[in-house]
């Protein structure tokens, strides 16, 4: 069983920047490379939303809020992924998950959530 654990939530001032951080444990880097990785934020009363996503072949796609502000990251050799976060905005209080997936075997995980709250 995949566990993914996010890490580098909590608070900032607005126009501040910072970057979180997802761990895939209990899998190979062989197979952790073929994951296509996302981070998908939820606010308070909001449904989840992507924000940005890496395929295992390192395209790149990002919502389009969030495009010019945020950059996606992995590192298959540390079986992780990073989301860094510049210019932060009030509206991006969220909670951040960390989502690995591959349709074509079934797989689809879930980290538990950081909390980033941005202040005004």
């Amino acid at each position: 069983q995949v566990k993914l654990v996010e890490s580098g939530g909590g608070l900032v001032q607005a126009g501040g920047s910072l970057t979180l951080s997802c761990a895939a444990s209990g899998t190979s880097g062989i197979i952790f490379r073929i994951y296509d990785m996302a981070w998908y934020r939820q606010a308070p009363g909001k449904q989840r939303e992507l924000v940005a996503l890496i395929t295992s072949g390192g395209s790149t796609n990002y919502a389009d809020s969030m495009k010019d502000r945020f950059t996606i990251s992995r590192d298959n050799a540390k079986n992780t992924v990073a989301l860094q976060m510049n210019s932060l905005k009030p509206e991006d209080t969220a909670v951040y998950f960390c989502n690995a997936v591959k349709t074509s075997i079934g797989v689809n995980y879930w980290g538990r959530g950081t909390q980033v709250t941005v202040s005004s």
